[in-house]
């Protein structure tokens, strides 16, 4: 079995494409993982905001993730209309394009873009994070476990959606189960009350060191609404689901979610009841929110580590949602051709593997750029995710707009449909200015100009191809008018099978063929006396091809009564090849004027790897060089012979 079969599977049939969709119980592990896991992060982005509050930030944690949930509340209503009324996918991308307009729709697409991008490294690097502060011996190999892990959720990625849900599945309910119980637990032990007794105390909370301002506030809450990024990977990802369609990625949607909210709730209690608060990720004795939670709950024990790993696993594998729905996304943007074409072709696997390849190499550099540490990423995180998030919901506004509904009944729910994205939009779209000044000298100024800038290279690549069809487009039938053979030009080396092969084809093509050695002369033949001039060397090379064009081509070709190629030996002082066979090739174009120049080049085809370091590639050299020239009277055929165990071994059966 060929190693890419190994790593990758077999390849699959596009008949097979139905084998590939996914139903409520992968679903929720392959869509849901970034906005589950978010539940690791969210909290604690908020809480490293209100550090300078001390004890008092800890009073704020609960009000704060309760106004982020009402949010979440009426994004979940909002998608689930998106799913239905888009059954084709492509969220925010797709509403806001058939709504407001293709530029607005690009934009989305640019804020999506973007967002699942930061999705990719601040899940990697927050489950780095929580590995580092439940192993701290680690914490000096960050970077290279971030890479490590990038690598593999990649592959699994590349073996197909199916796959990826059985892979992730165990981990995701896992996560749910184990901390939804630490949870349950805590609240028993008097989480809501505030008298707790933690089995593992948390680390002193660092004393106050200025008053609460409004300004602090909407800081943390702009931090803290990363934890609803993801919310819309469903939308985007409708085409993955099995039949019935819609009714599959609604419950999807609904389990992510309501889970979602019930964790998020509970961490919030908890943290202010067991007063827990976040630590500096570059401590060398950090711990996360989530460790210390749950080592104030149910101690460091066996049930610690099954916890703390569950959360490790899924924060890690939260990139696979950007995994879902990035590809796709550039699937539908490629259609449009705003994207390069590549991105719209199924590799072996019936995946999108030009946009998994894309995205893993963009966030393998952002990765690598922030040295992965979360807390440096996440002021870029949020803002992709809400400009696409109050696009979506604007576009919802005017598609119900556009579709009033006809019967009463329908009616009375378009009005309601309408009414829940009018509130979406206006949320929404003050969240994102919150989070844009709140977070603009954080680093959200870098998402300014990356959208943008995302924006603009998709108008250049949509002029591009406009460009290409203009250029390559044919106004007229099929023209015979002059549709002589062509002069054929068979560059050659020595004689052997390779240049037998050739010529014969090319006696096919054309009764004009120039067969053409290029006699490198001087220092470039070993062998030679020093008192021999270069004149003299020239003189006997060409006279010993001559020799050779003679017995092995010109006489069969009066035998078979065929018009006789003509032989050119051009001298190379320099030892080049490519050059003077080039400035041949060009002069012979121009000499027959209208006539077409097809260059007829034999190659040796090495069909095992180690084979190309032996052999020298002057014919794929040629070959690069006059497709590089653009000249469009001149065509480049290849005429290949492949270097199998048979012919190197010709006597054995």
């Amino acid at each position: 079995m060929p190693l890419i079969d190994k790593l990758l599977g077999r390849p699959l049939r596009s008949s097979e494409d139905s084998g590939e969709k996914i139903g409520v119980l992968a679903g929720v592990p392959i869509m849901g993982l970034d906005g589950l896991s978010s539940a690791a992060y969210g909290p604690e982005a908020a809480l490293s905001v209100l550090i300078p509050l001390g004890l008092l930030g800890l009073n704020y944690i609960t009000p704060i993730t309760f106004l982020i949930l009402a949010l979440l509340c009426i994004l979940y209503l909002s998608y689930r209309q998106t799913i239905a009324a888009y059954p084709t996918g492509g969220g925010s991308y797709t509403v806001a394009k058939e709504n407001l307009g293709v530029k607005f729709g690009l934009l989305a697409g640019a804020a999506l873009m973007l967002d699942y991008t930061l999705n990719v490294a601040v899940g990697i690097s927050a489950g780095v994070g929580a590995l580092v502060s439940a192993v701290p011996g680690l914490h000096t190999h960050i970077l290279s476990l971030c890479l490590g892990f990038l690598g593999l959720i990649t592959l699994i990625n590349l073996r197909g959606v199916r796959e990826a849900g059985m892979a992730f599945a165990f981990p995701t309910y896992l996560f749910a189960g184990s901390l939804g119980l630490v949870i349950v637990m805590g609240l028993l032990s008097g989480g809501l009350t505030g008298h707790v007794h933690p089995v593992v105390v948390p680390p002193s909370v660092l004393p106050a060191t200025q008053a609460v301002t409004l300004w602090l506030l909407i800081r943390a809450f702009a931090s803290g609404c990363t934890a609803m990024t993801g919310v819309e990977a469903v939308s985007n990802g409708v085409t993955a689901f099995a039949e019935p369609r819609v009714k599959n990625a609604q419950w999807t949607l609904t389990v992510i979610v309501g889970v979602l909210a019930l964790l998020l709730a509970g961490i919030a209690v908890l943290c202010h009841g067991y007063h827990i608060d976040v630590m500096p990720e570059d401590d060398p004795r950090y711990q996360s929110v989530l460790s210390q939670m749950v080592g104030a709950v149910v101690g460091r024990g066996a049930f610690y580590f099954v916890t703390i790993g569950s959360v490790i696993a899924v924060v890690v594998l939260s990139a696979n949602t950007s995994y879902a729905g990035f590809p796709r996304l550039c699937r539908l943007i490629a259609i449009d051709d705003y994207l390069p074409h590549s991105f719209a072709l199924l590799g072996r696997r019936l995946v999108y593997s030009v946009g998994i390849v894309f995205l893993t190499g963009v966030a393998g550099i952002l990765l690598v750029v922030f040295h992965g540490i979360t807390d440096r990423l996440i002021p870029l995180f949020a803002v992709g995710a809400f400009l696409a998030f109050t696009l979506s919901q604007a576009g919802m506004v005017v598609h119900w707009l556009k579709n009033p509904g006809g019967t009463g009944k329908e009616k009375g729910l378009a009005r309601v449909a309408l009414t829940i994205n009018a509130v979406g939009v206006v949320a929404t779209g003050i969240a994102l200015v919150v989070i844009l000044v709140a977070k603009f000298a954080e680093g959200a100024w870098i998402s300014i100009l990356i959208i943008p800038a995302l924006f603009a290279l998709f108008l250049t690549i949509k002029r591009y191809y406009a460009q290409v069809a203009r250029a390559t487009h044919c106004p007229h039938p099929l023209d015979l008018s002059h549709n002589e053979p062509p002069v054929v030009v068979v560059p050659f080396g020595r004689w052997d099978v390779q240049t037998e092969r050739a010529l014969r084809f090319a006696l096919r093509l054309s009764p004009d063929v120039i067969g053409v050695h290029v006699s490198v002369t001087a220092d470039a033949l070993p062998g030679t006396k020093d008192d021999q001039s270069d004149a003299q060397k020239l003189t006997a090379e060409e006279h010993d091809v001559t020799a050779l064009w003679k017995r092995e081509v010109e006489t069969p070709a009066k035998a078979a009564g065929l018009r006789v190629p003509r032989l050119e030996v051009i001298p190379s002082p320099y030892r080049r090849v490519s050059k003077p066979m080039l400035e041949f090739i060009n002069r012979v174009q121009i000499e027959c004027g209208d006539r077409m120049v097809a260059v007829v080049i034999p190659e040796l085809v090495e069909t095992r790897w180690w084979e190309l370091l032996l052999h020298n590639h002057l014919a794929t050299t040629l070959k690069a060089s006059l497709l590089v020239s653009g000249n469009h009277r001149i065509v480049v055929i290849d005429v290949p012979w492949y270097l199998t165990e048979d012919s190197l071994n010709p006597t054995s059966v």
